[in-house]
């Protein structure tokens, strides 16, 4: 294929695009760690066994907006993934001068890792909802505490895995850290507005997250009932 072509690892390229609405839990693991070993970034190893430890497999990616279940996270990740690799790839074709400005492996990186934050803030417990004869009944979900690291969003994600032992690159830590765009900013902080503004305009990659993320949660997934 193209990106073949241009000398791009194929085991990048050969993302499934058909399974971004069916949590599968074991597949979504092992393709998630697949993913990030073939990026060969030093210590990717210890962010997957941080990974399997502090429960980001089995989280949720909301409470009752999209993929509200069990492996939702993971899969959410994936997802937005796919879209970031999916949007690399048009970019590139339409202009090559993108394909070192827009590397693969960072796109891996900030797409897979952008929501670690994630993965200690839900708990499990039982809610009430009208069944189909309008009578109320337990049924499992989730609640949010954020207690146990108490930190935002996009810089808890930044921060947890720089505590990893992970390098990341300032346009990883840009896109990680502002990949929410102007939902996860403090709007009477004119420096945060400020810091948005310059790190998209600096950083290409900012731009690319801030898409997939949002492609992926509002056009792709949903919220699961069962």
């Amino acid at each position: 294929g193209a990106l073949q072509s241009m000398g791009e690892n194929p085991i990048f390229a050969a993302l499934n695009f058909t399974n971004m609405k069916i949590i599968e839990k074991d597949k979504n693991k092992d393709e998630i760690i697949r993913l990030l070993k073939a990026t060969e970034r030093e210590y990717i190893e210890d962010v997957i066994d941080e990974l399997c430890e502090n429960g980001f497999f089995e989280a949720p990616a909301s409470t009752k907006f999209h993929l509200n279940v069990e492996g939702g996270l993971a899969q959410h990740s994936l997802n937005v993934c796919r879209m970031g690799q999916m949007l690399r790839r048009q970019l590139v074709e339409m202009n090559p001068e993108l394909t070192d400005v827009l590397p693969e492996d960072s796109v891996l990186i900030a797409t897979l890792l952008h929501d670690v934050c994630k993965s200690d803030i839900y708990k499990k417990c039982l809610k009430k909802r009208k069944n189909s004869f309008g009578q109320w009944e337990d049924v499992e979900g989730y609640e949010v505490d954020y207690k146990d690291f108490p930190l935002g969003h996009g810089e808890k994600s930044v921060i947890m895995i720089l505590r990893m032992g992970f390098n990341l690159t300032d346009e990883e830590i840009m896109a990680i850290r502002w990949h929410m765009n102007a939902w996860d900013l403090p709007f009477q902080s004119a420096d945060a507005k400020a810091n948005l503004n310059a790190a998209r305009d600096k950083y290409p990659l900012c731009a690319l997250i801030q898409l997939a993320d949002g492609f992926a949660s509002a056009l792709i997934e949903e919220t699961l009932k069962h």
